[in-house]
């Protein structure tokens, strides 16, 4: 029997999600609104019963169109990067620049791995790179083919190398920034063991993937030969591909400094599409119909990441997502200090299943854990360690992360296959992360 596919799956968990909302008793906290950052944030000690409607089969059908509307912003900028690559792609500077790149490491083709798993490591760090990834996963693909390194290892030093990047970050806005806002502690403090972690979680993760892909190369094929033939750089394709770093660097700063969302990236990478394919030679015509090509190939991933926002819609609809919130963090203050911090994150990474949107789960968790971790003289930073540790890590393998199941989508894995291959990997990431919350409650951090 075939495993069933990435869409399949999703909207066997959408259902799923709708039989829970009949099984797990209703019940919310309160919330209010806080002034400074305009967020509602929970009330801690609020939570209670509620009787309210059950959603209809009819209902939690709705949650699926309603969950596509809810991400269409990613969406758009999922088609649009997509197509921009395509354009690239078709003016050859591509090809031309992956041959050069393996002339260059020819013999030490791992040293092309560290510098992809840095590049996406930075990427994480910085913005919580994820989604931005989705339309260049082909690309990384035909690098990984020219190297004769397969698809899982691939994905391990780009995709997963941002998903750690972001997990160990210092100063990751969607995770550390917003949780360290709500516990009051000061804007990026704590950065020092932060950092020194991240450095190790680096090390360690680049090593587990370079370590799989040269024990797993690949042989090339006479298809391969056919696709990645030799084709010379020249100052056109060099032009073409010095925008898409540019293009980057100008994304974190717009990030970072200008307050940019989803629909300016997405008018940036269309804008370098249009560039990239007149500089290439490609005209108005050829663009276009490069930009179609690239929309076609991005439409089931946009499918799958719209589709993944339904399974928190129809949670939450059903007034069930509190009760899991207050049903797994509740247990944690009979517990010593020490397993308490440990039960922590693995109570977080649970959550990460019902909550995929790791700053929304730190505005719906810190709010309850702060107190918590005050009772039980363990410190703020100390729990929003374990926040982050166990919340973003579970990116890597919950079937609820829309984006890495359009990534495993184009990249053709399956998703038992990417599960077998991953899990060993994330347990070990997360016996690090254990480790170093035990360190800094010990340490006074």
């Amino acid at each position: 029997m075939k495993f069933p596919n990435a869409l399949a799956i999703i909207v066997g968990f959408v259902l799923f999600a709708g039989i829970l909302t009949y099984v797990i008793p209703q019940g919310e906290f309160d919330r209010v609104k806080d002034e400074e950052s305009g967020r509602e944030m929970v009330v801690e000690g609020s939570y209670h019963q509620v009787e309210a409607d059950r959603l209809s089969p009819f209902d939690i059908l709705l949650t699926i169109p309603r969950g596509i509307e809810g991400r269409a912003d990613l969406i758009v900028l999922i088609f649009l990067i997509g197509g921009a690559f395509v354009v690239i792609d078709k003016t050859g500077a591509l090809a031309a620049g992956i041959d050069f790149l393996a002339g260059k490491v020819a013999g030490k083709e791992w040293a092309a791995l560290v510098a992809l798993s840095g590049v996406f490591t930075f990427g994480g760090v910085v913005e919580g790179m994820q989604e931005e990834l989705i339309g260049m996963i082909p690309v990384i693909l035909l690098l990984g083919r020219k190297l004769n390194y397969n698809a899982l290892a691939m994905l391990s030093v780009s995709f997963g190398s941002a998903v750690v990047g972001a997990a160990f970050s210092p100063m990751n806005p969607f995770s550390v920034v917003i949780a360290q806002e709500v516990a009051d502690l000061p804007f990026l403090s704590g950065f020092g063991y932060r950092f020194l972690i991240l450095i190790v979680a680096f090390g360690l993760w680049t090593w587990i993937g370079i370590r799989y892909a040269i024990r797993n190369k690949t042989v090339a094929t006479e298809a391969d030969s056919e696709v990645l033939q030799s084709s010379k750089l020249s100052n056109r394709h060099l032009l073409i591909l010095v925008l898409i770093p540019i293009a980057f660097a100008l994304l974190v700063f717009g990030f970072l400094k200008l307050d940019w969302g989803f629909e300016e990236m997405s008018a940036e990478f269309f804008f370098v599409g249009i560039l990239a394919g007149l500089i290439g030679g490609l005209g108005i015509n050829g663009t276009s119909e490069a930009y179609i090509q690239g929309f076609k190939d991005m439409t089931f991933a946009c499918m799958v990441v719209g589709v993944a926002n339904s399974i928190s819609l129809v949670l939450k609809d059903g007034t069930v997502i509190d009760t899991i919130v207050y049903g797994l963090f509740t247990p944690l203050k009979y517990l010593p200090s020490d397993m308490s911090a440990i039960g922590m994150m693995l109570a977080q990474s649970a959550l990460h299943f019902p909550v995929p949107s790791y700053s929304g789960q730190a505005i719906l968790t810190m709010p309850i854990l702060i107190p918590l971790s005050d009772l039980l003289h363990i410190s703020r930073q100390v729990c929003i360690l374990a926040y982050q540790y166990g919340a973003v890590m579970m990116d890597l393998i919950l079937p609820t992360n829309g984006t890495l199941m359009a990534i495993i989508a184009i990249a053709g894995i399956s998703y038992n296959k990417w599960f077998a291959f991953i899990y060993r990997k994330i347990l070990i990431i997360m016996v690090l992360a254990a480790i170093a919350i035990l360190i800094a409650r010990h340490t006074g951090f």
